[in-house]
């Protein structure tokens, strides 16, 4: 996490390689650069000269008479209409059904239904998915949200005749465990409830089911609801303000961060979101994707005091678009074996609700056992370094890295030089604060050497990724 510049340029993120020493939720587009096939022209040569008999003198008088086609003149018309008829009626069915252009399809190029049915409480697709994400939390108080059918709009859910067993079904549609819900409480709206709420019909009762339960009011007698599916985002320990290069950090500031380590040794970072998961990059992976070659380990700043067993990971997901080349959809997923338990120096950060700002100018933080210098040695003790994030405009500058961020990336560090994460920091959180919380931002990606000046450092998206991370939780 410092300096030490070297003359050329190299990708230093890159994760471990053998040879080192160390709704409805639309589904997100794809990166900003997908690879287009080369157009090329197509020229169709017509005749325009015609054969026929010799022309009339001019003087000479021609008869006229009614035009008369032939059979063969016929038959080519109506084998041309044909034709277009036929492409006419591929191309609706390709942009009405396949693409799905006025609905929205289960899956690529399954059954497209209309926008009012989804979140309907009616399960049309035969995995669900119709279903799968109809609730979600807005901003930095936890705001529970529904999509609404009718009204084609993501609604605050009134807190009115609604329980803990409530609570608990949503946070399980939304991807969490029940045994992890928290609790819940009431909140005003604010300006959200301009269209009004979704409040439950006299006499629901809580399961899958709920949504089917949740009408359109324009008043609520209670108030909305915050909804906490996981206690998230507490730190026991305060970071130091005074960062430059990167600081050591002491246990309980960072508990989310965990050394993902092959044989004992730590080849990257990752993020604790629940007991069960945890994030990290994609490209940490493309080497060594067996499961079973992997431990992870929690619970103190320092390498050398975590030398037991760490917890076997079940299923590494990485993400399906992931692009090699590009570092696109740089995001993977670990589902461990057993559980975490959580104590004061092993917490889950949040992942960040919709409406959550992390905009140019934000503070952020970015920790790991990374290389303190380009190809340098790599620390003993978690360091830690506060950095600045950038629009993806200044990022795309031809003086700094020249169109290479996409929308699936965040670009964070320091313009001038000095603060970054390096070799060996691949995975880690990049978090910022809001309120009393701290919010998974991104994972650390890729950069260009290690803080070099206008060489800031690339991390996934990880409210780009939203849907994604919930769909993987519900679905495995």
């Amino acid at each position: 996490m410092r300096n030490n510049q070297v003359n050329s340029p190299s990708y230093d993120n890159a994760g471990f390689h053998h040879e080192e020493g160390r709704p409805p939720p639309y589904s997100p587009q794809p990166g900003m650069y997908p690879h287009l096939p080369q157009q090329t022209s197509s020229h169709v040569t017509v005749n325009t000269q015609l054969t026929s008999a010799p022309r009339t003198p001019p003087h000479t008088a021609q008869q006229r008479g009614p035009k008369r086609c032939s059979c063969k003149y016929a038959m080519c018309v109506s084998v041309c209409v044909l034709v277009v008829l036929a492409v006419a009626a591929l191309l609706l069915w390709y942009f009405l059904y396949y693409q799905c252009l006025l609905g929205k399809s289960c899956g690529p190029g399954g059954r497209c239904l209309s926008p009012s049915q989804w979140c309907d409480g009616v399960r049309d697709c035969s995995d669900g998915e119709d279903e799968a994400q109809c609730f979600r939390l807005h901003g930095a108080d936890f705001l529970l949200q529904s999509y609404s059918t009718d009204r084609r709009s993501w609604m605050p859910v009134c807190a009115e005749n609604w329980d803990d067993d409530y609570g608990r079904a949503v946070c399980e549609l939304i991807g969490y465990r029940r045994q992890d819900y928290v609790t819940y409480s009431q909140i005003s709206a604010g300006s959200l409830d301009s269209e009004g709420y979704l409040k439950l019909k006299p006499g629901s009762s809580s399961g899958s089911q709920i949504k089917s339960d949740l009408v359109h009011s324009l008043i609520c007698p209670a108030r909305a609801i915050k909804l906490q599916c996981i206690e998230c985002g507490e730190s026991s320990a305060a970071p130091s303000s005074r960062i430059v290069g990167g600081t050591e950090a002491v246990n309980g500031a960072w508990p989310w961060q965990v050394s993902l380590q092959i044989f004992g040794r730590h080849i990257c970072g990752g993020s604790v979101i629940s007991p069960y998961w945890i994030l990290s990059a994609a490209h940490c992976f493309q080497e060594y994707s067996d499961p079973d070659v992997w431990r992870v380990k929690s619970g103190d700043v320092r390498l050398s005091r975590m030398t037991s067993g760490g917890k076997r990971v079940h299923r590494i997901i990485s993400h399906e678009h992931y692009d090699t080349e590009t570092s696109d959809n740089d995001i993977a997923l670990l589902k461990l074996l057993s559980p975490l338990t959580f104590t004061r120096t092993v917490k889950p950060v949040c992942l960040p609700n919709f409406g959550l700002d992390f905009s140019a100018g934000s503070r952020a933080w970015i920790t790991g056992w990374g290389a303190l210098r380009s190809n340098g040695p790599s620390p003993d003790t978690l360091n830690q370094a506060q950095v600045t994030v950038y629009s993806r405009e200044t990022c795309n500058g031809p003086q700094v890295l020249n169109g290479q961020i996409t929308e699936s990336m965040i670009c964070a560090g320091k313009l001038q030089g000095g603060v970054d994460s390096c070799q060996g920091d691949s995975g880690g959180p990049l978090v910022a604060k809001a309120g009393n919380t701290w919010w998974l931002a991104g994972d650390t990606s890729w950069g260009i050497g290690c803080a070099w000046k206008n060489k800031p450092g690339v991390y996934g998206n990880v409210t780009y990724f939203m849907n994604w991370i919930y769909g993987q939780m519900q679905n495995n």
